[in-house]
């Protein structure tokens, strides 16, 4: 509750553009499934990121670790919603031709998006000293790129287009340039409201500086910051 659900209903658009007409009520169902398989990974990522981010909250809600009666089993909940992407798929495409598709698919993306957060819980020494020269539009694409734009972008798309029946790679590979340079635009956006956005309208507190995050912010202001104002972003970030 409270989520865009934007990874989930690409794949039925995906699905829907690529048919070239009206589904049946069992395409729009199949289709589903594989969105809130993507769903489901997202809630993953999330409850798991919140603990290692120390959030406070997540969509207007507190984050749920910080509830009392879940703490750090929130932990396990986490491992049990990402087991549960995967009983989804067997569940209702063991069957299909591409069921081994869907599966290195959404294994592909799953790793590529744990080292695109291992990029960005190590961008800074652990309980170190900033060093400020770490934040660099190199390792911010990386991080965006892994750990955002495979799982938000690539992933529905590709879902779509392996229920279509496409097995041209060429294909995958145009989808997956096109669709990392949209995440890296949506991190970036991501980034600024984390920022500059109102709890109440983004759902959360943002928590990029206090974390010592390398984000889109301070990456740039460190490009036009002079000696002196460089000074105050390392006393302060």
């Amino acid at each position: 509750p409270g989520g865009k659900l934007n990874r989930g209903t690409t794949v039925l658009t995906v699905y829907r553009s690529l048919k070239g007409r009206e589904l049946t009520d069992l395409e729009v169902a199949r289709a589903s499934v594989l969105g809130w398989a993507i769903e489901f990974l997202q809630a993953f990522f999330l409850v798991a990121d919140d603990v290692m981010d120390e959030s406070v909250s997540r969509r207007g809600q507190p984050c749920w670790y910080q509830l009392k009666h879940v703490g750090l089993i929130a932990i396990n909940d986490s491992f049990l919603l990402e087991s549960f992407v995967f009983t989804i798929l067997k569940t209702h495409f063991r069957n299909d031709s591409f069921y081994p598709e869907l599966v290195e698919l959404m294994l592909d993306i799953t790793q590529k998006t744990e080292v695109g957060q291992l990029y960005d819980l190590t961008s800074q020494p652990y309980k170190q000293p900033i060093q400020l020269e770490r934040f660099t539009e190199e390792r911010y694409r990386k991080i965006v790129q892994y750990k955002t734009a495979y799982y938000s972008f690539y992933l529905p798309v590709a879902m779509g287009m392996r229920l279509s029946r496409i097995t041209n790679e060429s294909s995958y590979e145009l989808a997956e340039s096109i669709c990392i340079k949209m995440g890296e635009y949506f991190q970036i956006q991501d980034d600024y409201l984390d920022c500059f956005g109102e709890p109440d309208v983004i759902g959360k507190v943002g928590t990029d500086i206090q974390d010592a995050k390398c984000s889109w912010l301070v990456v740039q202001a460190l490009k036009e910051a002079n000696a002196s104002q460089r000074k105050i972003i390392e006393q302060n970030y």
